[in-house]
């Protein structure tokens, strides 16, 4: 009689056969699309504990295992000053998910939650470059983060609804402060529903919120009380009328036209339609 199959091989095989076409087929698309990967790269995948940087670090766990060309993988927790309930299940699911982490210790959530300055933009700033310090510490190239599409189309309205500026997120870019640096973002094609989907699927229960300042307002999906969450709740009703509305706003910034805007920045510097109006 054939084994019982262990929790993390059901975990592999539902992303196989079930989520195929939903998870595996949209990351590899976005690995190869963006050229995420190279041979010989050595990335530290960083785990936050949530559903997104844990299926990220299980999807990178199986492309190396199938991958034409050598690449290392380095899976890395940071932990900024969680509780204790929470470093425990970040530590219980690697264990379950058979993820080696390397985990270390920094005190983020201390320093953030002691301004009274955008407590936010602090920590994701501190932890961005905690990242990149330890990553390349340990010798790696890359770090990859578990942004996936909906963050993606969030990140481009609530730019326009709040910061006046079209802006977008792209799915890799050269780090300004860590020389040899990359960021990769592995599930950009991936929406979060369909990360959803498979974490109740397989009945995993991963971290919601770990920062002290939102947990206790986070939801179900992992989201608090924010103009994120807002705007997430809008494209939401939007989608009611519209089931394309995602994959129009995702679209959209793959093929900005530059030609009917009256204004751009590029390389910092703003430019206006004027400069070669009369061209």
């Amino acid at each position: 009689m054939k084994e019982a199959m262990e929790k993390y091989q059901l975990v592999e095989r539902s992303i196989q056969k079930k989520y195929h076409k939903k998870l595996w087929t949209p990351f590899v698309h976005a690995i190869k699309q963006y050229q995420l990967i190279s041979e010989g790269d050595r990335i530290a995948v960083c785990i936050s504990g949530g559903k997104d940087s844990m299926l990220m670090a299980k999807l990178m766990q199986m492309l190396q295992r199938h991958s034409d060309f050598p690449f290392e993988l380095v899976f890395l927790v940071m932990d900024p000053g969680y509780n204790e309930l929470n470093r425990q299940k970040i530590e219980s699911n690697a264990s379950l998910l058979h993820i080696p982490i390397t985990v270390f210790e920094t005190t983020i959530f201390d320093v953030a939650n002691s301004t009274d300055q955008s407590p936010c933009y602090l920590c994701a700033r501190m932890r961005r470059g905690s990242l990149y310090a330890k990553a390349r510490e340990l010798g790696c190239n890359k770090i990859a983060l578990g942004h996936h599409l909906n963050d993606v189309i969030e990140t481009t309205v609530m730019a326009m609804f709040y910061s006046s500026q079209l802006q977008g997120m792209q799915p890799k870019l050269h780090s300004t402060n860590f020389e040899g640096m990359e960021l990769i973002r592995p599930l950009y094609c991936i929406r979060e529903e369909d990360i959803l989907a498979w974490r109740t699927y397989n009945e995993l229960d991963f971290i919601q919120c770990a920062c002290r300042f939102t947990e206790k307002n986070a939801g179900q999906d992992g989201t608090g009380t924010s103009k994120r969450q807002e705007i997430k709740t809008m494209i939401r009703r939007l989608k009611e009328d519209n089931p394309l509305i995602e994959a129009s706003i995702f679209n959209s910034i793959h093929s900005v036209n530059l030609d009917t805007f009256p204004g751009y920045k590029k390389a910092g510097a703003l430019h206006s339609f004027l400069e070669e109006y009369n061209a």
